[in-house]
């Protein structure tokens, strides 16, 4: 039997064995070996070797051995060896892959932006499990980025197993290997869940990083304490620029057209509110025409049932964001708004009517002013926990624009509750 057919039948059964063994060759002595067997189990050898390794040798190969290794390696494995090395590196090896290939392997390497997977590292430092504690030391020494804090170790298949501390590898014997050292209880997130996901597990087990696996549990990469933290950031500010209609998209420098784009939809809309706003004042004309100071004193009780509202908004926007409360939690959270918002009302409007009675010297106007704020108030406060609250549970953004739709809430109840009063009232209102 020739050399050739027992390397064969070797990397046949037993490639997990025979990449071990291929972890001690130089790259272009593994690359020859590779050469000389199927694309199969060129695609095996690969996926069993550390995945740094692997990643160096997938960029080393010629054309002929990255067609026939592709076509048969794991698009997942394949996505994730490409995530490790630099992008005009990625786009040529996928630019000398069959088409169909190429197109399954990019599927695995793009997220949606509000998912998990968009945050990793897919770099992360990763060991066998059979590698001794010795070895891995100097690996991390060759490889390893400055400020490593976690090893993550797979087994052969790719398949996470452990996670060892750097701390802790310096502390145990370095014949041992990395499976008998090893921590497995961790927690790990599929790179589709959403960010809110890892915001919990982050302030529940207070770790620096958190593995990012497939269904299957093959590690694709891992997120960092401090990407979560500058990606909650981005998303309170992005989050304050939606509330008021901006797009997310839009930075300071934007081209004028693209800002004009994102915004003027939402102008339209908020101009349509108003066209209601105002159509509720112009149901109460005669009204206002016969008791010109209720014009004066309008925009006081939408002032103020408006801020009621935003303090309102703002607050349960928070919640929802920390995580600190949920839909299911509706009842709750409205009730305690509502109880705040009357009792705030109450104080606001006790001032309110002390200063109408001094410049008006009317009771029926004062009285007016002082209920139509505590209406006005209460619904606010109540719009403000309800509108974010429904969007979640409807499992859209909570800050979509949301302070349009409250502001258009807060005017009309304002306008309807000061003006209706007013109407009905009016006999008691001259001054």
């Amino acid at each position: 039997m020739s050399h050739q057919v027992i390397h064969e039948a070797f990397f046949t059964d037993h490639h997990e064995e025979a990449a071990q063994i291929l972890e001690t060759f130089t790259v272009s002595d593994t690359l020859r070996l590779l050469q000389a067997t199927s694309g199969k189990n060129s695609a095996n050898l690969l996926s069993c070797l550390s995945p740094s390794l692997a990643a160096e040798i997938l960029t080393a190969m010629p054309s002929d051995l990255l067609s026939k290794t592709l076509s048969e390696l794991s698009p997942a494995i394949a996505a994730s060896l490409l995530h490790r090395v630099d992008e005009d590196l990625q786009i040529a090896i996928l630019s000398r892959t069959a088409s169909k290939t190429a197109n399954e392997i990019r599927a695995h390497m793009e997220y949606p932006s509000e998912s998990v997977g968009s945050l990793m590292d897919p770099s992360a430092f990763v060991l066998p499990e059979d590698f001794t504690v010795e070895e891995a030391i100097i690996q991390i020494r060759k490889k390893a980025s400055k400020d490593l804090h976690d090893l993550y170790i797979i087994d052969r298949s790719h398949t996470l197993v452990g996670k060892l501390s750097l701390r802790d590898l310096l502390l145990v014997s370095p014949d041992e290997r990395l499976q008998s050292v090893m921590h497995q209880d961790l927690p790990a997130i599929h790179p589709l869940e959403s960010r809110e996901q890892i915001v919990e597990l982050f302030s529940e087990r207070h770790l620096f990083t958190i593995p990012v696996v497939d269904l299957d549990g093959k590690l694709l990469g891992v997120i960092r304490n401090e990407d979560i933290v500058k990606a909650s950031q981005e998303d309170a500010s992005a989050d304050l620029q939606t509330m008021v209609g901006a797009s997310k998209d839009e930075r300071a420098l934007s081209p004028a057209w693209f800002s004009v784009r994102k915004r003027l939809p939402w102008l339209q809309i908020n101009l349509f509110t108003a066209f209601v706003a105002a159509f509720v004042v112009g149901m109460f004309e005669e009204t206002i025409a016969q008791i010109t100071a209720l014009a004066v004193l309008l925009p006081v009780v939408a002032g103020q049932s408006g801020n009621t509202g935003a303090q309102s908004l703002a607050v349960v926007m928070r919640g929802l964001a920390l995580r600190d409360i949920r839909p299911s939690q509706w009842l709750t959270v409205s009730g305690k708004e509502v109880y705040v918002s009357f009792l705030n009302s109450l104080a606001i409007s006790l001032t309110a009517c002390v200063a109408v009675a001094l410049w008006s010297h009317s009771v029926g106007l004062t009285l007016v002013i002082g209920v139509s704020m505590v209406v006005s108030m209460v619904i606010a406060g109540l719009s403000g926990a309800v509108i974010p609250l429904t969007l979640k549970a409807f499992k859209q953004d909570p800050a979509q624009s949301s302070s349009i739709v409250l502001t258009t809430v807060t005017d009309i109840v304002g306008f309807f509750s000061f003006l209706g009063l007013a109407t009905v009232f009016s006999k008691f209102l001259e001054f």
